[in-house]
């Protein structure tokens, strides 16, 4: 074991868990959000709820962020210029010729982060075999860097056709970029990523070199900031992939951290979904302005090897999490049409939702829910007391357009947020051919076991487990994230007999420099592969997990090749009587951290009894007592409806559901039949 501090910042708060290993203690604690300056918020959390001595004795510092992530949606990130081989300047805006959303006459497709002006071509190529076809030009890389230059671009990308099979071209570019001078960041191709398909490799040498800067920037200054209040051990973000990487290695690959903050609570659902032997979970993660859902089957969460923002491709690993903009901050509004909509537009953390009384008028979810009782007596975390009078009033602000009480209007608001949150965990789970209905659900953040029994309503499903720490429960799965490295290479090949020498050459390559990318753990990894293989004359691929050795195949090609025809038909339901080629390989390594105890006791309440209040039923649509019920004393079976509370998060139990203790301090919330 070993000490530890966790902290996830969200679009309204940054949440903490710290794990003392001395005493095996796990403390929990939740701040508002500093958007202008989010190292700010994780100071005030640490210093507002972890002792001294536990930040000078903290071997580790967990991270998740969506620094990365909101510099893209938001598009404040650097100046990019791009430097593409002749005849690819418009890759960027060509893209794959297709619609994201095919009956929407009004789509437009998203702009691309590089202007076309600062697009500028090179003569040179190489094949897909590796073999130069033409000499790279030095002259017209002279005359493109001196463009760059004198356009002022804080960072230039280098993607040159077929560079993952033969990178020299793009290596003596960066010599040239260097020799001119250039002090801004520069992002090669062919160490981003080592896969084909010219337009997704593009655009992620794009998207690193965007969110390069201010990505680092924000890194020293957190790190600055955290030896100034005494910690000495290592500071680690997670990864879109899941696991975790040191704040250095972040800097050189700031693109594998961009889906940082919604991976923690699928990492800290697929270790509860282990410990509980649950087979299928899907999660339910609602913070101030968002929603993230993800799969967690057999105890792993679901892991993509291309992820999509904002219509733009990024080859690298990454947990299937499915995001909409619909959270505690979400507004209620009328469209043109004359229909009340929720979202994707927040209160955030400022001004906040109305009940918050720090300056908001218009009416948020949380709004909603205070003026129906779902939140109890309205003592929430940070400090804040919730005004029911000022949530009526943003309310009714709405209501009066569509001719409805608060009352009325605040149920809307309920049921509008709750069907689009089960709409977007309907599309991860159908989309697999997973069925809701048999799955359990686990909601978690600062919102997410208020909406657990409407959801649950919405999805047919009979069994919510609201886990330990669930209002920081995203932060409590940064304490388990491992230090992995992965990487990938294109290796086009029948896979047949005799395969195996060639993927055992591969891989020597990859985890070699995977070595060289984490020297300092090189001894501690654990490697792994994947290999993508597919049907002859496919387009898209299966990964399939080997057996590997000393960083060797340690299986034979046949039993692989089963492996692929099983999970082949599984997928798709049926095989197909053709040859399997192999398209690319990946090499992961992983360096266990510490093991930490799950062990949480909620506190107890002084009170002799339990409060009573009326709250909005959704079950009976009307007004009935519910119990309000500290989360510490939950003993044996309780009937809802009840409101169960706690420091970070607020528990919703509509009538018709029963309450019990799990044996890992959750609860389990059961429908009655």
């Amino acid at each position: 074991m070993a000490t530890r501090i966790g902290v996830d910042i969200g679009g309204t708060f940054t949440d903490l868990v710290y794990f003392d290993e001395a005493t095996g203690k796990t403390v929990e604690g939740k701040v508002p959000t500093v958007p202008s300056a989010p190292e700010e918020g994780v100071v005030a959390a640490i210093t507002g709820h972890v002792p001294q001595e536990i930040i000078e004795k903290a071997e580790f510092f967990l991270h998740g962020t969506t620094v990365g992530l909101n510099a893209l949606l938001e598009r404040r990130g650097s100046k990019v210029g791009l430097i593409t081989t002749q005849g690819f300047r418009d890759v960027l805006e060509i893209r794959r010729g297709d619609r994201a959303e095919m009956y929407n006459l009004f789509w437009k497709q998203t702009e691309p982060l590089v202007p076309r002006s600062l697009r500028l071509e090179v003569t040179g190529r190489m094949l897909g075999t590796g073999a130069e076809y033409i000499p790279l030009d030095e002259n017209t890389v002279r005359a493109a860097v001196a463009q760059l230059i004198a356009a002022k671009v804080d960072a230039i990308a280098v993607s040159l056709i077929n560079a993952y099979a033969n990178p020299s071209h793009e290596l003596r570019v960066a010599e040239i970029i260097a020799e001119a001078g250039f002090t801004g960041g520069v992002s090669l191709s062919h160490k981003i990523s080592g896969e084909y398909r010219e337009y997704e490799r593009t655009s992620t040498t794009c998207i690193d070199a965007f969110v390069r800067g201010r990505m680092a920037n924000y890194l020293r200054r957190l790190d600055g900031k955290l030896r100034e209040l005494g910690f000495k051990g290592t500071s680690l973000i997670t990864r879109s992939g899941s696991g975790s990487m040191t704040f250095a290695e972040a800097e050189d690959r700031p693109f594998e951290t961009i889906m940082s903050g919604p991976v923690g609570g699928a990492q800290g659902a697929a270790e509860l979904a282990k410990i509980l032997n649950i087979k299928a979970l899907v999660t339910a993660d609602v913070g101030g302005t968002s929603f993230d859902t993800a799969l967690v089957i057999d105890g792993k969460p679901q892991v993509l090897f291309e992820g999509v923002i904002d219509n733009m491709p990024i080859q690298s690993p990454w947990v299937d999490v499915r995001s909409i903009g619909s959270g505690g901050g979400s507004i209620a509004h009328i469209d043109p049409g004359g229909l009340m909509r929720v979202g994707p537009r927040s209160a955030a953390a400022v001004p906040g939702p109305a009940c918050y009384g720090k300056g908001g008028v218009e009416p948020a979810m949380t709004d909603a829910a205070a003026w129906l009782g779902m939140l109890g007596p309205g003592d929430l975390a940070s400090g804040i007391t919730l005004d029911i009078a000022k949530a009526k009033a943003a309310l009714d602000s709405v209501g009066q357009h569509i001719g409805q009480d608060a009352e009325h209007t605040a149920a809307g608001v309920m049921r509008i947020s709750s069907a689009a949150m089960a709409n977007a965990m309907r599309e991860i789970s159908l989309d697999q051919g997973l069925d809701p209905r048999t799955m359990t659900l686990l909601p978690f953040g600062g919102a997410g076991p208020l909406m657990g029994t409407l959801l649950a309503d919405e999805l047919g499903m009979n069994q919510i487990i609201i886990p330990p720490l669930a209002g920081n429960f995203s932060a409590w799965g940064l304490l388990g994230a491992d230090m992995v490295q992965s990487t990938a290479r294109t290796r086009v090949m029948d896979f047949a007999p005799g395969a195996a020498g060639a993927i055992n050459a591969t891989l020597t390559d990859l985890f070699s420099a995977l070595e060289t990318r984490s020297a300092a753990h090189a001894d501690e990894a654990v490697k792994s592969a994947r290999l993508d293989l597919r049907y002859k004359g496919q387009e898209h691929t299966l990964s399939i997990e080997v057996a590997t050795q000393g960083g060797a195949l340690a299986e034979a090609e046949a039993d692989i090749l089963n492996r692929f025809v099983s999970e082949y038909a599984r997928t798709f339901g049926g095989t197909m009587n053709q040859d399997v080629e192999l398209v690319s390989i990946r090499a992961n390594t992983t360096v266990p951290l510490p093991q930490r105890q799950l062990s949480y006791t909620p506190k107890r309440s002084d009170g002799a009894d339990d409060r009573v209040m009326d709250v909005y039923s959704f079950e009976r649509q009307t007004r009935l007592p519910f119990r309000i019920i500290p989360r510490g004393r939950i003993t044996g079976k309780i009937t809802g409806p009840a409101i169960v509370t706690e420091d970070t998060t607020t528990t919703y139990v509509d009538a018709d559901w029963t309450i019990t203790n799990g044996s890992a301090g959750e609860i389990i919330l059961e429908r009655i039949a």
